[in-house]
């Protein structure tokens, strides 16, 4: 597979990183919507996971719910909220020769559609926490030996994976090596963190 960058710049805030120019940005939620379906479909799949014990004794029915939530937060997010409130979006292409290629882009740095901080740290957060969720109901299916849930978690943890995965790459430019990445924004809160402690009187 071959890996495309189409980033002219980095303009959508990561984690937390810069604060001084998310303070530059418009607080405010220009996409209300966007940013409440971004964060009901993944949340209303946990929570159907969480209490369809208590609610329903059909384990199909249960198990269809989840994978059509599933379903609306993966296309939701990699084809709605990501471009409207961060101005990154990815997918796949193949081409004639039948060779796949993971497509990346981000907004331009001049594009008069700036990034919105409070919509960045909603997509940023709803991208990040919700997955870690999956992960612990994987291990938590196989220890308690829940096995007829093992295929629903496992899809949960892929498509929203898969999400996280995509939109990290655009953020960081399509490198291959996300563990760089990480060292590097440990290394620049680090630094901020010592220059802070060296102004202080």
């Amino acid at each position: 597979m071959v890996n495309m960058l189409r980033q002219d710049s980095q303009d959508a805030p990561l984690f937390g990183e810069d604060d001084g120019d998310i303070r530059q940005r418009k607080s405010n939620i220009r996409h209300p919507l966007a940013s409440f379906f971004h964060v009901f479909f993944r949340t209303s799949a946990i929570l159907v996971y969480l209490l369809c014990d208590i609610f329903s004794s059909s384990f199909i029915a249960c198990m269809v719910t989840i994978i059509l939530l599933l379903s609306c937060d993966f296309w939701t997010v990699k084809n709605v909220s990501g471009r409207l409130l961060v101005g990154l979006r990815w997918w796949n292409q193949v081409d004639k020769d039948g060779k796949s290629h993971w497509v990346f882009e981000s907004r331009k740095t001049h594009s008069r559609n700036a990034t919105s901080g409070a919509e960045s740290r909603i997509f940023w957060l709803g991208l990040i926490v919700c997955p870690l969720f999956w992960i612990v109901f994987v291990f938590s299916t196989i220890f308690s030996f829940k096995i007829k849930w093992l295929a629903v978690v496992i899809m949960g943890f892929v498509l929203q994976w898969a999400n996280l995965y995509g939109y990290v790459r655009c953020k960081v430019g399509g490198k291959s090596n996300l563990r760089d990445m990480a060292k590097d924004y440990l290394g620049v809160q680090l630094f901020k963190q010592v220059l802070k402690k060296s102004e202080e009187p």
